[in-house]
């Protein structure tokens, strides 16, 4: 297989790392990610991929990605050329919303073709981009890799990188039947989480899902504006027609919360469930909230990201016939400035 043409501009033809240009590399960059990403990419990463194809056609692209969150994300890294291809891709942006104070970075799309891997390419480019952080007076870089790929974990922490902990996307198809029968305790009542309930909600993913060990996911850290929402939230949630409910279950003494399931529903047609559970109610009250979202919601799909170290939950995701559709390492590299 051939390398991807990068540009026909002399001066871009060149061997080694230079910034990305996306009025020249979109296309280029379109084709490299498909490639290197074809046996994991999901439908999100395909419709992507189609974007920036489409918007490399466009003129007045360097407008168009200061106001595209995709272009935001494409448009700050390093990309690895040789002999006028491009072969290599590094993407990297700031890290946004609750919980972040504009010092995180973000890795992603760590791309090298096929042709060219083993051949140092991802290690410079990733050291360029580390650079880049720590100049620009970073705080931590933060990426996720496949769990089943030993090299790139091993290069990642080679360069610095620490695991904070593997994750598991889960998913249930919509299609399939409903589960058995339920036995119910008729001493667990789920009910809805009062605006005021919200420290308490904090309190325990505090406790079960703690910042250091990824948070509540995926650049998800537990933050006061995930469980307070303040208007402007709430606007951003109806402008986009997100739904979100959250159910709850409080202790004997209904003085706290020790499990609660949030229920986000949108647009897309999947809806995204997020669980915490106290461990001492694992194997209980977990299958109670799950049981309850797969009677309510298992007509369409179910997602859920969920830490991959807890076995419990685990196992009743897949009796409720929930399957594996991914599971990653969360990494961080703290900056020395």
């Amino acid at each position: 297989m051939v390398g991807i043409q990068a540009t026909q501009n002399p001066a871009l033809v060149k061997n080694g790392p230079r910034p990305v240009n996306l009025r020249t590399d979109l296309g280029s960059l379109a084709d490299l990610i498909e490639i290197a990403f074809a046996s994991s990419m999901d439908s999100n990463g395909r419709a992507a991929v189609r974007e920036m194809r489409t918007m490399s056609s466009m003129p007045g692209i360097g407008f168009l990605g200061g106001l595209n969150n995709l272009m935001q994300g494409m448009g700050t890294g390093y990309v690895w050329i040789t002999d006028g291809k491009l072969v290599g891709n590094v993407s990297v942006y700031p890290a946004d919303g609750p919980g972040f104070d504009g010092r995180d970075w973000v890795i992603v799309n760590v791309a090298v073709h096929p042709d060219y891997q083993r051949r140092g390419i991802a290690q410079q480019l990733m050291q360029a981009s580390m650079d880049m952080i720590a100049q620009r007076g970073g705080r931590r870089a933060m990426l996720q890799v496949d769990a089943d790929n030993p090299t790139a974990r091993h290069l990642y922490q080679r360069l610095g990188f620490m695991e904070e902990r593997s994750w598991t996307t889960w998913r249930r198809n919509g299609a399939y039947n409903m589960p058995l029968p339920y036995d119910s305790d008729p001493h667990i009542h789920i009910v809805h989480r009062q605006p005021g309930e919200w420290e308490s909600e904090y309190k325990l993913a505090e406790y079960v899902r703690p910042t250091a060990m990824g948070g509540l996911g995926w650049l998800r850290p537990v933050n006061e504006r995930q469980f307070k929402r303040n208007v402007w939230q709430q606007l951003g949630d109806w402008l986009s027609l997100r739904q979100r409910e959250r159910l709850v279950i409080r202790s004997d003494d209904e003085r706290e919360l020790v499990a609660s399931m949030w229920i986000e529903t949108s647009l897309t047609l999947t809806t995204q469930l997020t669980l915490l559970v106290h461990p001492d109610f694992e194997g209980l009250y977990d299958e109670a909230l799950i049981n309850t979202a797969v009677r309510r919601f298992g007509t369409s799909a179910l997602a859920m990201e969920h830490p991959s170290d807890r076995n419990v939950t685990s196992s009743i995701l897949k009796r409720y016939q929930f399957a594996v559709r991914r599971e990653v390492v969360h990494m961080v590299w703290a900056a020395h400035t």
